[in-house]
Parts: structure tokens; C-alpha cells; sequence
């Protein structure tokens, strides 16, 4: 028997195991055995009925509210048994402070901590706290709104409707979440080439809708993951990674996120996979495999959620990674879903196991097809592209060894390799 996050040993009852209280309260739930010395050895405890009577004295005078908890005694080792649940009413403070288990060891909660239990013990949600800095334009979500759904505009209702306004009229954060301009992280995807050392495209989307967040995101992976192929006198796109997928994956990061740190959704492009990490693990209440297998719905931001599906962007009953597996349900290499307290990461293999060029690098090498050689500011007229787009293309084709590169500066061209 050993020491966990949720079981503590202690051979006498000094006054730290109230600290261990407070977390199995706060956080999980767990058991302290006293009479136990650190190896997991039985030595019991003397006078153990006055020693629990002292027990419960001290934990209903040291911690408040008072906690979920019972005490036993087995009377051929004089082991005391306090077995502690996760309560209701948090948080559960011992001398004003609120205590979490970090593996076997307890420890002051921090202050995002503190704030999540106290909305867990008000049974609120971070997404439904006012947000008190100002005005919120609404154009995208509107655009949105008008394209999916056929709504003429945004009215105080249809922001009521979705839980962007409280009752005292006033903006939630979820409302912050969904305008225009708002102070709250975002994605950022980055495009990685034989190494991590060698990034060959990157943007970021913050501080403006999450709508635009994801639409943004989807417009990276079309120009990352797809590519033209000519069928006879005709085109068809083709994908190197399911779209389905990534937009399961994507809207699944954003709807589930914790909102409450300042992190990206991280997705970061490689030639074989393409990894989306969303900061946050698991909502309370579900396990891994009622994750996996879409069993149970469990929202951390169902206001947000409650946008999405609206718009029909994520269906409600979480079905999310299903889709994201079903995508998949021919191809040799899964989908996969590493889980852990603080973040989720989904990895998305590439469908064949050598990447074609993408739509846009398509145009390029089209045009270049003919032996032109031209430098990047005649390529960007030819395709009315801006300067930045055709730098980027151009990289990631040279990169590939697509296209060549001659020259240097100002001098530098591009031809068909």
C-alpha cells in the first residue's frame, strides 16, 4: 500500500492532515489513515476512539463550510480511517485557505483554482460571469447569424437567447467570446518543416471572435491539407486529413477550453499528422472513455456550446469524437487522444504517406510550369496575392522541393524544380 493523490499515511494527528481535508473536499475526495507510518506499515494509534472524538472536533471547528466526511476505527490494528468526499458547497477553506492534492503532496490552491471553486460551489460557470470593460460589436457573429440561420440581425433578444446578456442586462464573458474584439486568448497554428527548429508558416487568431477563431483555423488546414487533382477535364479537392475531422477537433478545443488562463489552442502542422492541444483536461464529471465513446455530454462552456450548435457547427450529444473517428474508419493510421489534467491534444494522421502540393501551391507551380523563372513580386501580381501569402507558399513548395530557388535578396527567383 502507498501514498496517492487521493490516500495519505499519518502515525500520530498533528494538525497538517486538516489541510489534506480541505483538498480531499475540494478536489476528488480521498481517505487519511492514521496509525501509518510513511512505508504503508500498520502501528496504530493509541486510545483511538478519543483520538477520533479529537478528529472530528478539530475538523468541524477548523474547516468551513463543513465537510462531507466519516470515521472509523479497526479495532485489530487501532488504524483510524477518515474518508473524506468531495463536497458541494466550495470551496472548503482551512485558516482561509483552500488546499488541493498535487500527487502525493498537498498544497496551497492557486488563485485560478480558488476562482474555479468558488463558481463550482455558486453553480456558475466562468463563461457566465459579467463582463464589465465595455462595449461589444457583434458584426462576425452577426454575419454568421445571417448566414447559417437567415436572422436579419442581432436584437437584445437573440443575445439573451444565447446567454450573451444576464438578467441585470448586462454583457457575460461569453458575449466577450463571441464579439468582435475582446481581450481573451485564441489559436495559434503553426506549419513546421522537417524539424521543429524549421517553421515555414505561422498565424495566430486572438482577441477577435471564436467564430472567426475557427473559421480562421479551417482556412490554414485547406491551405496546409488539400490540394487540386486533375480528373480528366475536371478538378476534384482532395484532403490529406479528413476536414471533418479537424472541424470536430477544432470546434470540440474551443467549446470545451478553459477560458479562465491566458493559453492558446495550440495546432501545430506537420507533413504526416496535424496536432490540435486545447488547454483544459476533461470537465468534471466524465471519464476518458465516456469521452471516447460519446456517452456522456459534459460542457465546460455551454453557452459557447450552445452558439455552436445554433449554428451547426458541433452537433449537442457529444458526438464529437465519433465523427472524428468515423472520418477515419478506412484508413490505416487512427486518430489519437492523449488526455492529461491540464490539456487535451488530439493527433490527426495524414491519410497517404506522401503530402501533395496544396491548392494554393498548386497555382504556383502551374504557373512556374512553363519555365518561367520569376521573382516572388511577379508571382504575387500574376496571382493577385499579397506579399506575405506568396512568401509563405513559396517556402513551403520550396521546402518540399517543388520549385527552386535561385539567387539571394532582391535577386532571388523561383522556377519549376
Amino acid at each position: 500500500m502507498k501514498e496517492s493523490r487521493s490516500l495519505e499515511f499519518k502515525q500520530d494527528l498533528n494538525s497538517n492532515y486538516l489541510k489534506t481535508v480541505s483538498a480531499f473536499s475540494n478536489f476528488g475526495g480521498g481517505t487519511i489513515l492514521f496509525g501509518v507510518d510513511d512505508e504503508g506499515n500498520s502501528v496504530g494509534v493509541s486510545d483511538p476512539d478519543h483520538a477520533s472524538m479529537d478528529l472530528e472536533n478539530r475538523i468541524n471547528d477548523s474547516i468551513h463550510p463543513k465537510p462531507d466526511y466519516s470515521i472509523s476505527v479497526n479495532r485489530r490494528t487501532n488504524v483510524i480511517s477518515l474518508t473524506v468526499s468531495e463536497g458541494r458547497f466550495k470551496p472548503y477553506l482551512y485558516k482561509g485557505k483552500a488546499y488541493r492534492r498535487s500527487d502525493t503532496a498537498t498544497v496551497e490552491a492557486d488563485q485560478v483554482e480558488l476562482r474555479r471553486l468558488t463558481l463550482e460551489g455558486e453553480n456558475l460557470y466562468y463563461e457566465a460571469l459579467p463582463y464589465q470593460d465595455g462595449e461589444l460589436r457583434f458584426e462576425y457573429l452577426e454575419s454568421k447569424l445571417k448566414e447559417r440561420l437567415g436572422i436579419a440581425g442581432i436584437s437584445d433578444d437573440i443575445l439573451r437567447t444565447f446567454g450573451l446578456i444576464n438578467r441585470q442586462k448586462q454583457y457575460t464573458v461569453a458575449a466577450a467570446l463571441f464579439a468582435d474584439q475582446n481581450p481573451y486568448p485564441g489559436i495559434d497554428v503553426v506549419r513546421f518543416g522537417p524539424s521543429i527548429s524549421i517553421i515555414l508558416d505561422r498565424e495566430t487568431f486572438s482577441g477577435v471572435s471564436v467564430l472567426q477563431q475557427y473559421d480562421g483555423a479551417v482556412e490554414a488546414f485547406r491551405r496546409n491539407y488539400q490540394y487540386e487533382k486533375i480528373a480528366g477535364i475536371s478538378r476534384e479537392t482532395v484532403d490529406m486529413i479528413p476536414e471533418t475531422a479537424f472541424r470536430e477537433a477544432v470546434a470540440n478545443a474551443l467549446v470545451h477550453r478553459t477560458w479562465d488562463i491566458n493559453a492558446q489552442i495550440r495546432i501545430s502542422m506537420y507533413s504526416d499528422r496535424l496536432e490540435i492541444s486545447s488547454p483544459g483536461g476533461l470537465p468534471k464529471g466524465i471519464s476518458k472513455e465516456e469521452y471516447m465513446n460519446g456517452a456522456i455530454s459534459c460542457l465546460r462552456n455551454p453557452m459557447v456550446g450552445n452558439v455552436f450548435f445554433r449554428l451547426h457547427y458541433i452537433e449537442m450529444f457529444g458526438t464529437g469524437v465519433r465523427r472524428i473517428m468515423e472520418a477515419y474508419q478506412h484508413a490505416v493510421r487512427k486518430p489519437d487522444f492523449q488526455i492529461s489534467e491540464n490539456s487535451i491534444t488530439v493527433t490527426l494522421p495524414v491519410l497517404q504517406a506522401t503530402p501533395a502540393v496544396t491548392a494554393d501551391g498548386r497555382k504556383v507551380v502551374d504557373l512556374l510550369s512553363g519555365g518561367l523563372i520569376l521573382s516572388s513580386r511577379e508571382i504575387a501580381e500574376q496571382l493577385g496575392w499579397s506579399k506575405d501569402k506568396t512568401i509563405r507558399t513559396l517556402n513551403a513548395l520550396h521546402a518540399g522541393g517543388y520549385i527552386q530557388k535561385t539567387g539571394s535578396g532582391r535577386g532571388t527567383k523561383y522556377g519549376k524544380s
